[in-house]
């Protein structure tokens, strides 16, 4: 029987217990933006850096052995999994797609495809509109979504990597940001529509021709029409008069541009309170942090995402046997790689004390590695305390 008959038999006599509604480009009835809060340029704005961050963690696989040796990506199978997850995309791709998730929908979702032994062989991302969690009669736990094209798939939460943030009310899924964020995105938009409707209202009307005596509305458009075609088009050659002579019947005013923003200041603090939502700030946003800065926000919104990311992989990927054998998948830092120059040169202390390889204390700068620059190295004079005992009593 294959994998999708087991899910169907499984979930025979089953019943749907909650379910959440996703954010998608297409979806309706879940903000009032129209649906489409990420086409909002304060909302990419504040996901973008995000989400940068989050695909330029390194994963790699590591298993510790007993006897202490620690061996680094030592399955091929895994380590091509975590470079290509699937044949459309980089680890790079997948993982900015479920930042972007994780951020609008507290939810991101990624399907492992097995082969029929059980090891995992692609990981594909799930956008989904909504999805609902089911228990079988087994208590077995399977999401149920609901695809852009109108499938419906169920699969086994076990083969789901599931990334959740504000994990509050409900068992399974983090909570929806749309209450939160609802209220905030109307006030943009209606601001937005403000300063739309001025700057066109402010543009339209340029001159205005003010008659001194009591006109049809016929004459007076007949004269307006008249002033435009005689002073302001073009002719033929086109040249444009430079002065204009009329009578005493009409005075002429030149109507000034309307340069008023409404709710300026309203706007601002909107702005403002979608940037705190999001955990982020206009420095981050516009790249104008420092190193102090980009560690506080890696330490707030990327760090956490990482472990979550590391402990999902693992659980996920290898069963709880490797788990023991001791299997694990990690998400390296590269929060080095927004330090300062100064701070960067300061780090050959810990290539001396066998802190760092020469390799990663390169990768800082974006340089190459070199032939046998992963091995620690050990200045003399650092050498590890249990030497020094030795060499002392041998001396005695």
């Amino acid at each position: 029987m294959n994998f999708l008959g087991k899910i169907k038999n499984a979930l025979n006599g089953s019943k749907s217990v909650f379910g959440i509604q996703l954010v998608s480009q297409n979806t309706f009835n879940t903000f009032s933006y129209r649906g489409q809060v990420y086409r909002s340029d304060v909302v990419r704005s504040c996901i973008r850096p995000f989400a940068n961050a989050i695909s330029k963690l390194q994963p790699k696989h590591i298993r510790e052995m007993q006897n202490g040796e620690i061996q680094t990506n030592p399955e091929p199978y895994i380590k091509l999994l975590l470079e290509t997850p699937n044949p459309y995309m980089s680890m790079q791709n997948l993982l900015c797609k479920l930042a972007v998730q994780l951020k609008l929908n507290s939810n991101a979702f990624a399907y492992i495809h097995r082969d029929e032994c059980g090891y995992p062989m692609q990981i594909y991302p799930i956008p989904a509109y909504n999805a609902t969690a089911i228990y079988d009669d087994y208590g077995y736990l399977y999401i149920k979504f609901m695809l852009k094209n109108g499938k419906s798939p169920t699969f086994a939460y076990k083969d789901l990597i599931h990334l959740r943030q504000d994990f509050n009310e409900n068992d399974v899924f983090g909570e929806s940001p749309q209450e939160g964020l609802v209220d905030l995105m109307d006030i943009v938009a209606t601001t937005d529509s403000g300063i739309k409707s001025a700057i066109k209202n402010g543009g339209l009307i340029k001159w205005l021709l003010k008659f001194k005596q009591q006109y049809k509305a016929e004459h007076l458009k007949r004269e307006a029409k008249s002033f435009v075609d005689d002073y302001l088009k073009p002719d033929d050659m086109g040249n444009s008069s430079i002065a204009a002579a009329i009578d005493n019947k009409a005075d002429i005013e030149q109507v000034k541009p309307n340069d008023y923003v409404p709710n300026a200041t309203q706007m601002d603090k909107a702005v403002t309170r979608i940037y705190n939502f999001f955990g982020t700030n206009e420095k981050i946003i516009q790249s104008k942090f420092n190193e102090d800065e980009w560690n506080a926000y890696y330490k707030a919104e990327i760090e956490p995402v990482a472990f979550q990311l590391q402990k999902e992989f693992t659980n996920k990927l290898f069963t709880i046997r490797e788990r023991a054998c001791g299997n694990s998948i990690i998400f390296e830092e590269t929060a080095l790689q927004c330090a300062s120059i100064t701070t960067k040169l300061n780090l050959k202390e810990m290539v001396d004390r066998s802190g760092m390889t020469p390799n990663e204390w390169r990768k800082t700068f974006n340089l190459s590695p070199l032939p046998g620059g992963d091995e620690p190295i050990r200045r003399l004079d650092t050498a590890l305390a249990n030497n020094n005992e030795r060499k002392q009593n041998a001396k005695r």
